[in-house]
């Protein structure tokens, strides 16, 4: 698979990682960059609510902007709120402060990841971590969006977070999108083995 980023004709390209195999196929998008560029990636771990969740997060800088992917599969099935209870999906998708993704309590898996990055101080909504909600279809969730507020030095060394319920961008400090149930450390990508590739 290959897509083009905006404006530079960059292309991301399919690698395999041995720790990955059987897991998304195998198979995950990084993205192939110039010299002077960095990638990182975040390879999830599910919490003890949805232990089938698997994926990978990427992170590339770009001219416009830090391009991300996420591809995820295992994602429990859309439940509409009822008796009181927050809808399942579509799910909360942020980057936490630490980058450590040790499950802990089961009660509350991933508290060591503590709150939602957010440098700037800004209302919850504003986050720079803040992402859009992963939506999926029979499981998975696969979307690419730009945005300019981190680079990847700015966020290797934190985490990604998906969260059961939907973030509604308002309650503070977190969108009230409910318990984490997959995490992610983000880590530096490698790319020099690829031939292809300039970082």
């Amino acid at each position: 698979m290959y897509f083009n980023c905006p404006g530079q004709g960059w292309t991301s390209a399919w690698v395999t990682y041995p720790s990955f195999q059987g897991k998304v196929d195998g198979r995950m998008a990084y993205p192939a960059c110039p010299k002077g560029y960095k990638a990182a990636y975040a390879m999830l771990i599910a919490g003890p609510d949805y232990p089938s969740i698997t994926g990978m997060i990427t992170f590339a800088d770009t001219p416009a902007g830090t391009m991300v992917c996420a591809d995820v599969r295992g994602l429990p099935e859309y439940r509409p709120a009822e008796d009181g209870k927050s809808p399942v999906g579509p799910f909360g998708f942020h980057i936490h402060e630490g980058g450590h993704c040790d499950i802990g309590d089961p009660e509350k898996p991933f508290e060591s990841c503590g709150g939602h990055w957010n440098p700037t101080n800004q209302p919850h909504g504003n986050h720079a971590g803040d992402f859009p909600v992963l939506v999926a279809s029979n499981g998975r969730a696969w979307m690419c969006f730009m945005t300019d507020r981190f680079t990847v030095d700015e966020i290797t060394g934190r985490s990604v977070i998906i969260h059961e319920n939907p973030d509604d961008y308002r309650t503070q400090p977190s969108g009230d999108s409910g318990r984490r149930i997959a995490c992610g450390s983000i880590r530096l990508m490698d790319l020099r083995r690829d031939p292809n590739s300039a970082c």
